[in-house]
């Protein structure tokens, strides 16, 4: 993607960037979309709930790569930042995180860059998620341009759970009570006991119906 930016002049390289950027979260979204409708008909279910995208503020990318120690530059911020263009999946079973994410690196055209599991290994705070980087060729009049996109996959209450901590930490930032903290955390604790509990629930549906189907 470097060797592309350097073909267009600097005073117009962050709408060229930002067009990229966005274009790439097009090409994913439409690829997921395809993928949930082909499960829909294959097995009759849709893994994936809901689909959220976004672009990173010019502010949230400055303050990151400040935190990183990096110079404010577009060549550094494509470099160092692989999370401005991000897609979120919402699926209500742990079980669908790791299907689609198999899923999703099957595909020929995109290279899975990175891979981390928040799931099987939470961060401190309790964060869990699924977290994919991968390439995706924009295809333009006279150059296809690999462009990073994060994708992130997570159950309907580890979402809720993440919506909630980045609420709080964008807010106090670095002054979060340590009490708070580990409110946090126990709940984090919670939604891993009803995601599993859920997961158990959908199983033992899952049974009946097919029992069902072979009488």
């Amino acid at each position: 993607m470097l060797d592309a930016i350097k073909t267009y002049e600097d005073v117009d390289s962050w709408k060229t960037i930002m067009f990229l950027y966005n274009a790439a979260l097009k090409e994913v979204g439409t690829k997921l979309e395809i993928l949930n409708d082909e499960f829909q008909h294959v097995h009759r279910y849709n893994p994936i709930e809901h689909i959220k995208t976004r672009i990173k503020t010019p502010e949230s990318i400055v303050k990151k790569l400040k935190r990183y120690g990096y110079e404010t530059s577009v060549e550094n911020m494509v470099k160092h930042i692989n999370d401005i263009a991000g897609v979120r999946l919402i699926c209500s079973f742990t079980s669908d995180i790791y299907r689609l994410a198999e899923m999703i690196g099957n595909q020929s055209d995109l290279e899975v860059i990175s891979i981390k599991d928040y799931i099987k290994q939470p961060k401190e705070s309790g964060y869990k998620s699924f977290h994919m980087i991968v390439a995706v060729p924009v295809f333009l009049s006279d150059s296809v341009v690999q462009t990073k996109v994060e994708i992130q996959i997570r159950t309907i209450a580890m979402d809720f759970w993440a919506s909630l901590e980045h609420k709080i930490y964008y807010k106090l930032e670095d002054h979060v009570p340590e009490y708070i903290s580990e409110d946090l955390r126990e709940c984090a604790d919670m939604v891993a006991a009803l995601d599993e509990k859920m997961l158990l629930i959908n199983e033992a549906i899952q049974k009946c119906l097919d029992s069902v189907e072979e009488e």
